[in-house]
């Protein structure tokens, strides 16, 4: 062996008996691997306290502060204007919601093409005026409302336009579902959800810091069928207008209440204020013939006449320049029943001489008729009456002449006389269940009885005739009242009503009909008196909203034939004077 191999043979084995040494390479990818596990695992550690701390919180919450986060959260959305409550009918329909819209508005300095952008909106929304929206996009401001609430649709195809300036922000809308349907009663909202009429004013404070709903007294069921025959009858009688109301006599909850023509509370500024005009609360009327129910309520119950009391019906009465004359004169002596069934204007006059002019206003002050109503909508009427109550006033009072009042309040004042004599005030929001308010008695027991009576004959013998809905007990009293034009030479107009109440045993619900100057047709004469326009609409309404209140039909002989006695009391008195001016007269 050469020196040389012997020298490469001790290299080989020195070589293998040295410890192996990794590659540098190889030692730095160790030991970022080694550092990239703590890193792992220190996360592992702060992810897992994280979602410990979490699932303390959450426990903490749910089961321990049950009855404070919500709380905090509830007192947070109710104090911000846009959460405005809903408004919903007395079985819980919604009539009034808020729905989450969006406004589009523009920085006029960055849209690059006025024109451009400006042709581009207007055919998205096609409501806007291009000369208009052209000078509002070059006028340089940093800020200009462009179209509020604007629909999903339209939102998605401004935000495709992609145009710089433009920009579209969250907001809200008052909606109305029902539309018209309760418009009146409802009101509506500005821009910015504040109530400017009905109930969204009356309530406005409420509506926006309580999320608790109204609920109203109003069923939307029984609104749809007063409103749908309405505005048939004044369409078949070509009336100027018209107005409705259902009461619940016990209570005095408004079920339904319809002034036509109305409007649509989702763009009210766009319907003519006539249209927003509530002719149930706001306006006053001479309410004609209706009113001889409150003054014959008077006459029995003052004692100055019974319901077989005469009267002498043969001339007509004349005072200065004035002449009280019947519609159909009879020509002859007439009993209270008769007087009333028949609508005579001077056997009432008569009758109201009896008992007197402070009587007579007392009365209509008692029943709430001398001054405004009260019920929860702004728009309330305030009535008209004579300063100096003279014997002339008297007399015409006694016929719904001489007084205007709001039809709201005339029907509380006749649901007084028909439920037993119990004055209710009308609200507009559903009662708590089980709730019955007391009133306050104006008549007795007997005399609301007397007077349901004489309502039934009205639709069985008399003018009311054609009121009459077939197993309901209908009652009810007639009324057409001349109105003032204003203008001399002009017609005058008529306003045609009737109020009635169901069933007349036992009456639960007063409804009035009452049509602006209707004209009459062939099937009426072409007449449009109380009896043949107002009437039947009474009826037909009867007819559709009995089964929606569960109203079994009835025998309706077998009930008349109860009232019989009353018609056969003994003593009839003749009363031929009367006072008028101090003056005694025959």
């Amino acid at each position: 062996m050469t020196m040389t191999d012997a020298r490469l043979r001790r290299h080989t084995i020195g070589e293998a008996l040295r410890p192996t040494r990794r590659p540098r390479r190889e030692g730095a990818a160790a030991r970022r691997l080694e550092t990239g596990r703590g890193r792992v695992v220190l996360a592992s550690l702060v992810f897992a306290i994280a979602f410990a701390g979490l699932g303390v919180r959450l426990i903490d919450v749910a089961l321990l502060s049950v009855g404070n986060a919500p709380q905090v959260a509830h007192r947070a959305s109710t104090n911000t204007h846009d959460q405005r409550a809903v408004i919903l009918d007395r079985n819980g329909i919604i009539l009034a919601t808020t729905l989450r819209t969006y406004s589009l508005y523009a920085d006029a300095r960055q849209v690059p093409n006025a024109m451009a952008a400006a042709t581009h909106l207007v055919r998205i929304l096609p409501n806007l005026k291009h000369a208009k929206l052209l000078r509002k996009l070059k006028s340089n401001r940093r800020f200009i409302w462009l179209r509020r609430h604007l629909t999903p649709d339209q939102y998605q195809s401004v935000n495709s336009l992609g145009i710089p300036g433009l920009y579209v922000r969250a907001d809200k809308r008052r909606v109305y579902p029902l539309g018209r349907l309760a418009s009146h009663v409802l009101g509506f909202t500005d821009r910015d959800n504040s109530g400017l009429a009905g109930i969204e004013k009356f309530f406005d404070e409420r509506l926006r810091k309580s999320r608790k709903p109204i609920r109203l007294s109003l069923d939307i069921r029984l609104q749809y069928v007063l409103r749908g025959e309405m505005a048939a009858a004044i369409k078949r009688y070509r009336a100027k207008a018209g107005t409705a109301l259902l009461l619940n006599t016990s209570n005095g909850e408004v079920l339904a209440i319809v002034s036509l023509p109305d409007f649509d509370p989702n763009d009210a500024t766009a319907a003519p204020a006539g249209n927003r005009f509530n002719q149930a609360t706001l306006g006053v009327y001479e309410m004609g013939s209706t009113f001889k129910i409150l003054n014959t309520a008077l006459a029995l119950e003052s004692g100055t006449a019974r319901l077989t009391d005469r009267f002498d019906a043969r001339q007509p009465i004349r005072v200065a320049r004035f002449r009280i004359r019947d519609y159909s004169p009879a020509g002859r002596w007439l009993s209270v029943d008769e007087i009333f069934v028949k609508s005579s204007n001077i056997g009432s006059a008569k009758m109201a001489l009896a008992f007197g002019g402070a009587r007579q206003r007392k009365f209509l002050d008692t029943l709430g008729l001398l001054h405004p109503a009260r019920i929860e909508v702004p728009e309330i009427g305030v009535p008209l009456w004579p300063k100096n109550w003279r014997p002339i006033n008297t007399m015409t009072i006694s016929f719904g002449h001489g007084v205007a009042v709001t039809p709201v309040q005339f029907s509380a004042a006749v649901a007084a006389t028909v439920n037993g004599g119990r004055l209710i005030a009308p609200t507009l929001v559903k009662r708590v269940d089980g709730e019955q308010p007391r009133g306050r008695q104006v008549v007795s027991e007997e005399t609301s009885r007397r007077i349901r009576y004489l309502m039934r004959q009205v639709v069985l013998r008399g003018t009311g005739r054609r009121a009459a809905a077939p197993g309901y007990l209908v009652g009810g009293k007639t009324g057409s009242a001349d109105k003032s034009t204003g203008a001399p030479g002009k017609p005058r107009g008529l306003l045609s009503s009737f109020i009635g109440a169901f069933p007349m045993h036992r009456p639960r619900y007063v409804l009035l009909v009452m049509l602006d100057e209707p004209k009459g047709n062939k099937d009426t004469r072409f007449k449009a008196t109380g009896g043949l326009v107002a009437a039947p609409t009474f009826a037909k309404i009867v007819a559709r909203i009995a089964p929606i209140l569960k109203l079994q039909p009835i025998e309706e002989n077998m009930h008349d034939r109860l009232w019989a006695p009353m018609r056969m009391k003994p003593g009839v008195r003749r009363i031929a004077s009367y006072r008028v001016n101090g003056r005694e007269r025959r």
